[in-house]
């Protein structure tokens, strides 16, 4: 008696529904996701071996550059109503006789990257949209001299509007040791005597007698 040959089929696989959940993950990722600003001077920062990670939030950045530029950034804590970006600089207006709008204020605190400027500059800074012109803006970075020392103010009002706010400092590689000098004195100058130095992770081989 003959055998009944089986009719053979290929295995069918519907990948649609795992195309489907792909496109509403990478749709949210694209809404969510936001592109991190590049800061507005090159820092190289020195590598450690130490991985302490810096806190999230409620956290002011002093970025020191190699040729010895200083930008400041702040931000506005875990909860954005508080609005302590804002507050911070409406007390820097304050100081310099200075009237900032409510738009301006909100485009200060929507402002993600680092800041390098005289106060007196900041009108045009907030308003501008071309990367140049902030560019340009920012060439001397923030004054701290003794005749007009801004530097200490920012981190006066921003310890002064929030409390819980930690120092961090970012430097260049290369930064000259005077400006360091210069920003740890300002810092101790505001009872800042703690604060976190921002470095690379550098990877170390760990070896065993046996090699």
């Amino acid at each position: 008696m003959p055998k009944i040959k089986l009719p053979t089929k290929s295995p069918h696989i519907d990948m649609t529904p795992m195309v489907d959940l792909f496109s509403v993950v990478l749709t949210f990722l694209m809404l969510t996701t936001t592109m991190r600003q590049p800061e507005p001077a090159p820092i190289d920062t020195p590598f450690s071996i130490s991985d302490k990670t810096a806190p999230e939030a409620n956290i002011m950045t002093v970025l020191l550059s190699k040729d010895s530029r200083v930008f400041f950034n702040i931000d506005n804590g875990k909860d954005t109503a508080y609005h302590f970006k804002g507050k911070i600089l409406t007390e820097m207006g304050k100081r310099y006789d200075m009237t900032f709008t409510p738009e301006e204020v909100k485009q200060f605190e929507a402002y993600p990257s680092s800041f390098g400027l005289p106060i007196q500059k900041m009108h045009e800074f907030i308003k501008t949209k071309d990367a140049k012109v902030k560019e340009a803006l920012q060439a001397k970075g923030i004054p701290i001299d003794s005749t007009d020392n801004q530097l200490a103010l920012w981190i006066l009002f921003a310890r002064q509007v929030n409390k819980d706010i930690a120092a961090c400092i970012k430097g260049d590689n290369d930064a000259p040791y005077p400006i360091v000098k210069k920003v740890l004195d300002i810092l101790q100058d505001k009872n800042v005597n703690r604060f976190n130095l921002i470095t690379n992770l550098e990877v170390t081989k760990v070896t065993t007698q046996s090699e």
